[in-house]
């Protein structure tokens, strides 16, 4: 009955309250409408998302890992095409001495044709690798979908973030609206109280505990404040605004979103959408493709090649002449790597053993993606559940509130019952406003989970 009570005893030291008079003129700062202080910005929640979007770093980075992989994509494909290359060369050679008596005598010197030319285009198409380039091509393309589902996941997590910064905002504004209702209703019932004072019906020390509690509801005001301008920069923070703007959130609905269906429909939406499944899935993927890589290295290889070019002089055939000539050179070149069928088997081995170990991760991330979006399908009926419990809380607290009044004017009831059902009914309105807003994070950490927020 008294939780809020002692919460709010253990806070706040004599020392605090002592303090309390030295930021009165913070204190009033706050009271007056905080719109006047800083320029203020008007947002809902999908406005917000937009802004997150557009400002996140994190999602910058995913996104350009995104365009990376669809240039290895492009440059995978591009290696199909036959490789194209020019050459030239001009060379000045010697004559070739002869040396007819032994290496020690003098030789005679062979004349040769000094001056060499030659310019010429040659190409290399590969035909069959063992399937190597289409595996390539198919890993790149594994790859870049898994990095688009990295960038949508890191989306989803943002706007998740960003949804309960915003959550936490308008939270802290219904609390400081709360607080400063009660302190303007603990100030008239003071006054009720002092006016009894006069005429002899209650102590000076009822008197006293009002005031000391009033102070404390003064000091918690005051942090309640403190935590909005935190939340407030948090949130500015990730939608790229000045950390002193002003955030005001859209009003929170009395009603919630019911479109959440069934935990099996649920579960059903994760399998499709999830992002930690589809990557695990896609990671399986490669983990196969590159298996078939390395069985590909005991394949036989097949390649087209020629080469046209000019040159000056004729040596390609006797007698050789100073002049220009051309000369074409097409064919077919095929090997087989057998040394690949003892050094491969290792390899294939351990890529095999990867590829079970990604299965086994495939399964286990599996099971916790049914486990995530049972916890959270749980806890989101759960948290609508004390939305209800909260309510019947609040008027329970209110009509005792009411009664106790009634009993302590009536000189039946202790200044400690008023003040305790005074804070009862506080904290009540405190749990409802935080249960609403723990409905809608969990809402969102729902959607985020199974893949569609």
């Amino acid at each position: 009955m008294i939780a809020l009570r002692h919460e709010i005893n253990m806070k706040y030291s004599a020392v605090a309250l002592a303090c309390l008079f030295s930021v009165i003129s913070y204190v009033n700062i706050y009271g007056q409408d905080i719109n006047t202080i800083h320029d203020t910005l008007k947002i809902s929640l999908p406005e917000v998302w937009a802004r997150a979007e557009e400002f996140s770093r994190t999602l910058d980075i995913k996104r350009k890992q995104v365009s990376i992989h669809h240039e290895e994509v492009r440059d995978a494909i591009m290696e199909r095409y036959p490789e194209l290359g020019i050459a030239g060369s001009a060379e000045k050679a010697s004559n070739i001495p002869i040396y007819e008596n032994g290496l020690f005598s003098s030789p005679t010197q062979h004349e040769v044709i000094h001056t060499l030319y030659k310019v010429g285009t040659d190409f290399r198409l590969n035909v069959y690798d063992g399937n190597k380039l289409n595996l390539k091509i198919y890993e790149e393309r594994t790859l870049h979908l898994i990095s688009q589902i990295q960038k949508d996941e890191a989306l989803s997590e943002i706007r998740y973030k960003s949804a309960s910064l915003y959550l936490e905002l308008q939270k802290s504004l219904i609390y400081l609206k709360l607080i400063k209702e009660d302190i303007a209703n603990q100030e008239k019932q003071l006054t009720e109280i002092r006016s009894f004072h006069k005429n002899g019906v209650v102590l000076k020390s009822d008197i006293l505990r009002v005031e000391l509690d009033l102070s404390k509801r003064k000091m918690l005001r005051v942090q309640i404040e403190n935590d909005l301008l935190i939340d407030n920069q948090k949130l500015n923070i990730i939608i790229g605004q000045p950390d002193e703007r002003t955030i005001r959130p859209d009003p929170i609905l009395d009603s919630l979103s019911s479109d959440v269906d069934t935990y099996d429909a649920c579960l059903q939406t994760a399998l499709m959408h999830s992002y930690s499944y589809h990557i695990s899935e896609q990671q399986t993927e490669v983990s196969k493709i590159r298996l078939k890589q390395v069985n590909a290295n005991v394949r036989p290889k097949i390649g087209l090649y020629g080469d046209f070019y000019y040159a000056n002089p004729q040596i390609f055939l006797f007698p050789y002449n100073p002049y220009w000539y051309s000369l074409g050179i097409a064919g077919v070149k095929a090997s087989f790597p057998i040394s690949s069928l003892y050094h491969n088997k290792h390899k294939e081995r351990g890529a095999r053993l990867e590829l079970e170990k990604e299965e086994v991760a495939h399964k286990d991330t599996e099971d916790k993606v049914r486990q995530h979006v049972k916890e959270a399908y749980l806890r989101y009926k759960e948290a609508l559940i004390q939305i209800d419990v909260a309510r019947v809380n609040v008027d329970q607290a209110v009509e005792n509130a009411r009664i106790i009044k009634d009993n302590y004017f009536n000189q039946t009831a202790l200044i400690t019952d008023l003040l305790d059902a005074d804070i009862q009914v506080l904290q009540t309105k405190f749990e409802l406003a935080g249960a609403t807003i723990i409905a809608r994070n969990k809402y969102y950490m729902l959607q985020n989970i199974i893949g569609i927020l």
